[in-house]
């Protein structure tokens, strides 16, 4: 053992050295991504901070709660869709009075999330051009190195995707061309679908980005629609074809046809099971303290046991016929999602074709005419007792 410290000459490499050797082997986007995301993060929440702040009437500027952190991530999705956050953050102030707020964040969060939950992220382009201005030349520099190296990787993503021809990129973009003009550009549009399938870890054999990302993950959504904008299918007309007329044509389908969507239910599915899950359990419970107490002698403890217990499984029977109907919601969004991938595709192929022909118009983010997310149902819907309730239902 001393021969072995001994044989060491005891030199350490410094930290700029350690991060450029962890830089040279994270080549994957996944990783990557995980390295911008933890040195961007805290600079984007500090900047949407001080806009809030600078909006905010000299009466009300205070700290922000918790809930910042969801009114942060609403203003990043706004951002994403080509909103300015501040003008996001001055309209929502002025719409209604402050006076009474309890929590500013969370009021400003619930008056911004309705105006941009509609709309769709628009293409970000390369990484490079997403580095944030910072006050650290260090990290800045930094930044943009992180940068580089995930352009890089995606360039050489689509790149063996041409070489390799894997059956998802074929069912939507076709073979890859002779000519090299064209082998180009099928090469960047199976790079923004590579690019996503490795950040986001979607290793599915033949379906390129499954289904679109919930709003809760602004920049995967945004990467799913990038990538879901490269998309064929194999056969499609080139809309670098079209004249703009046709273009805007093509581009207003997408609110026809995401107006007659299904409502998406996962979250409702996922809650009205975690009842059905706790009211069983508690009746379960229930009858047991009845079995007790009749045992004992209380029968008026059993009693109320009693008609707890018949409380807990009329709340099961209910949330499992919700989730029968949710289940069922769910299959109709999947037909509407595949009757509409087409059209829905060309059209927002269409929108990013004309804001590439003028990049100086001011065009209006892509819409979806959904039907707004209804607040998620408790259990008080049941008219039954809040003793009743169980602990990850009660309001």
């Amino acid at each position: 053992m001393l021969a072995d410290i001994l044989s060491r000459d005891g030199a350490e490499q410094s930290a700029s050295v350690t991060r450029q050797r962890n830089l040279a082997n994270a080549d994957h986007l996944a990783t990557l991504h995980a390295i911008w995301t933890a040195e961007t993060q805290a600079a984007r929440h500090d900047r949407y901070r001080d806009l809030v702040m600078a909006a905010l009437p000299p009466g009300h500027r205070q700290s922000l709660s918790h809930q910042a952190r969801w009114l942060y991530r609403t203003l990043h999705a706004a951002e994403l869709a080509g909103l300015d956050p501040a003008d996001v953050i001055r309209t929502a102030i002025a719409s209604r009075d402050l006076a009474g707020s309890r929590d500013l964040a969370a009021v400003l969060d619930a008056r911004i999330r309705p105006r941009v939950y509609p709309l769709l992220p628009q293409r970000q382009g390369a990484w490079a051009g997403r580095v944030p201005r910072l006050p650290d030349p260090a990290r800045h520099a930094y930044l943009a190195r992180i940068a580089a190296l995930m352009d890089d990787r995606t360039r050489r993503l689509g790149q063996y995707a041409a070489q390799t021809t894997p059956s998802w990129v074929v069912s939507v973009l076709g073979p890859v061309p002779a000519g090299s003009a064209a082998r180009r550009q099928w090469e960047d549009k199976a790079a923004s679908i590579a690019a996503y399938r490795e950040m986001y870890g979607y290793d599915h054999p033949d379906d390129p980005i499954g289904p679109e990302p919930a709003r809760e993950a602004p920049d995967q959504r945004a990467a799913w629609h990038q990538a879901f904008a490269a998309l064929g299918p194999a056969g499609q007309p080139d809309i670098r074809a079209m004249p703009d007329g046709q273009l805007w044509l093509a581009r207003d389908t997408y609110a026809a046809q995401t107006a007659w969507a299904p409502r998406h239910t996962g979250k409702e599915l996922r809650l009205s099971r975690l009842g059905a899950f706790d009211a069983a359990l508690a009746a379960i419970r229930a009858d047991t303290e009845t079995a007790a107490a009749r045992k004992a002698g209380e029968y008026d403890r059993a009693a109320r046991h009693e008609h707890l217990a018949a409380s807990y499984r009329a709340l099961r029977d209910h949330y499992r016929q919700r989730e029968h109907d949710l289940t069922q919601d769910i299959a109709a969004r999947q037909e509407w999602e595949h009757a509409t991938e087409r059209s829905r595709r060309l059209a927002i192929a269409a929108d990013t074709e004309l804001r590439r022909r003028h990049p100086g118009r001011k065009i209006e983010p892509l819409r979806s005419a959904e039907p707004a997310p209804p607040a998620i149902p408790d259990a008080t819907s049941c008219n039954l007792p809040q003793t009743a309730l169980s602990p990850r239902q009660r309001p």
